[in-house]
């Protein structure tokens, strides 16, 4: 069973259901590529300043669920404001940094980019929006993503369970 941590910031209590070990599996697809089903573990942990440092990583699963190869990885901070505001910053391992703002509220986290940062080797992403909540005690989400010329759409979508 869950339990917040004595040290939790109060700044940090509208997200303090994310932390600790998630793990599941989830599904992506956008027009420049093939649809794909992927494993993921993300890690929320927190040391009492009003942020969570935040850690996913992705493998690639074929239909039997069997892990074909290792995928995409992200870090960063979702820095905790009052009344639930949120800033999150991410770097990625395909050359991708990012700046977001939003809100947390009853279980539910919505996010968009004000601004993304890559690397003349990365794919151009130009936008994005993600939403995080906890249904029935599981963490789902989904990611939206204007990327390559293409329109903000849908890209990944999970669910995922707590491991720890």
């Amino acid at each position: 069973m869950f339990q917040i941590p004595e040290n939790l910031h109060p700044q940090c209590g509208p997200v303090a259901w994310l932390l600790g070990t998630w793990a599941g599996n989830g599904r992506g697809d956008y027009p420049t590529i093939e649809p794909f089903q992927y494993g993921e573990e993300i890690v929320f942990q927190q040391d009492g300043r009003p942020f969570l440092h935040y850690f996913s990583r992705t493998w690639l699963i074929d239909d039997d669920g069997a892990k074909v190869r290792e995928a995409h990885q992200e870090t960063g901070f979702l820095r905790c404001l009052p009344e639930g505001r949120l800033e999150l910053v991410l770097a990625h391992n395909t050359g991708l940094s990012e700046i977001w703002y939003g809100q947390a509220a009853d279980g539910k986290i919505e996010l968009h980019t004000a601004g993304v940062g890559y690397t003349e080797t990365a794919k151009e992403v130009t936008g994005g929006q993600r939403m995080y909540g906890n249904v029935e005690g599981e963490l789902l989400y989904a990611y939206d993503m204007a990327a390559l010329g293409q329109e903000l759409q849908p890209h990944l979508w999970a669910r995922l369970q707590r491991r720890g």
